[in-house]
């Protein structure tokens, strides 16, 4: 099975804000109205206007003007993610994490324990327990792989004038008449430029594809797109539900409402944003080896540099040094305003650990100065304390 959070982030943004987003029918979650961001979610009403996710936040409210524009409350979505996760293990014996809203369940051998009842019957007690001990609306869809969960659980979710009830489980042996329902651009991997070579050779949908044989799509896209595609639109997917320890990365960035030209103010934004993700990494209780600096210019070029250390690190002071190295080769590379600036943190290890050494990168001392700000901000706001060259500079606008 897969559950998928409804609505996620308009959800927990509303649970956050109940006067504010919560009061708000047309609710757009990814940024400020001035900012030049992308909708990370929207409210069902504001998907009627045609608003997707991704789309820049400028066009969205172009084509719903009345829409609230509010940022993602990133530490409350994962708070609540992880709320979710423990119900559903109480259901299932491996749960995988997707994203921050959608999750595997597999229920294989799991009959005797439920007293063979049926699986539409089983999601629905999970969604109904779901949502009272997490507080999380969730839609779930079940079938014999996890590309069939997937095109299932689109199927299950509750949007206005569906009918849907947030179920719908494709029994065994009927994948393909279901699959036959589907476009190709249901697949999970069928991107926008996959959609644009097979609609090139007349292909839209499953019923297009799935009655031609293999030597017949090898000789059209290629060895590997054949195989992969001709399992697909079969509902064939051998992957299995894998349970995930830890997040693969963490990361914060910021993209500004007007392009930033002036070094001193990328430094300074550059700091604030490792201060953010340095305290999300030890909120997760990580520490990490790889940095990652990204830099978008304001022509929209992306590019970006990491660096791997010997020790993992959790603190601001022992990783701002690494970033800015990273971020001066950027601007060394092409010197331009920058539209966005982001940090990332990745292959992590057990901070619990990290207090047994010292070494030159990260002092324990500066563990124990970074313990003690998380503290004060746990307990008064996370602008209670803050580096002192951010204070003495203007927030840039976003």
């Amino acid at each position: 099975m897969l559950a998928d959070c409804d609505q996620f982030f308009v959800a927990v943004a509303r649970l956050v804000d109940p006067e504010g987003a919560g009061a708000a029918r047309l609710l757009i979650v990814g940024g400020s109205r001035e900012s030049r961001g992308v909708v990370c979610s929207a409210s069902y009403e504001v998907r009627q206007y045609g608003v997707r996710s991704g789309m820049p936040i400028s066009r969205a409210l172009r084509l719903c003007p009345d829409a609230m524009c509010v940022p993602v409350p990133r530490k409350a979505c994962s708070e609540k993610s992880r709320a979710v996760a423990v119900v559903l293990r109480r259901f299932a014996p491996i749960v995988e994490a997707a994203s921050v809203d959608e999750l595997y369940l597999d229920l294989t051998n799991t009959e005797r324990l439920y007293h063979d009842e049926p699986l539409t019957e089983t999601a629905a007690r999970i969604r109904e327990a779901v949502g009272r001990e997490a507080g999380i609306s969730v839609s779930i869809g079940g079938g014999t792989s996890k590309l069939v969960a997937k095109l299932a659980v689109e199927k299950a979710k509750p949007r206005p004038g569906t009918g849907a009830n947030g179920v719908y489980v494709v029994a065994p042996g009927d994948e393909a008449e279901f699959l036959l329902r589907c476009t190709l651009a249901d697949l999970p991997g069928v991107g926008p430029r996959f959609q644009e070579r097979l609609a090139r050779l007349g292909w839209e949908t499953v019923a297009d594809v799935v009655a031609l044989d293999r030597a017949a799509l090898v000789r059209n896209l290629g060895e590997r797109e054949a195989h992969w595609l001709y399992d697909r639109v079969r509902g064939i997917d051998p992957t299995p539900v894998r349970p995930r320890g830890q997040v693969k990365s963490v990361s914060r960035d910021e993209t500004f409402a007007r392009d930033i030209s002036d070094p001193a103010a990328m430094k300074r934004e550059l700091l604030r944003l490792v201060d953010r993700a340095a305290g999300d990494l030890r909120d997760a209780g990580l520490a990490a080896r790889t940095i990652t600096v990204k830099l978008r210019d304001a022509d929209w070029v992306t590019r970006q540099a990491s660096r791997t250390v010997p020790h993992a690190l959790t603190t601001d002071r022992a990783i701002a040094p690494i970033a800015r190295a990273l971020f001066a080769r950027l601007r060394a590379e092409r010197r331009t305003a920058a539209r966005l600036i982001g940090v990332s943190l990745s292959t992590f290890d057990d901070a619990a650990q990290l207090d047994l050494l010292d070494d030159r990168r990260e002092l324990k001392r500066d563990r124990d100065l970074a313990r003690a700000v998380d503290a004060v901000r746990e307990r008064y706001g996370h602008d209670a304390i803050t580096p002192g060259i951010l204070a003495e500079a203007p927030k840039p606008r976003r």
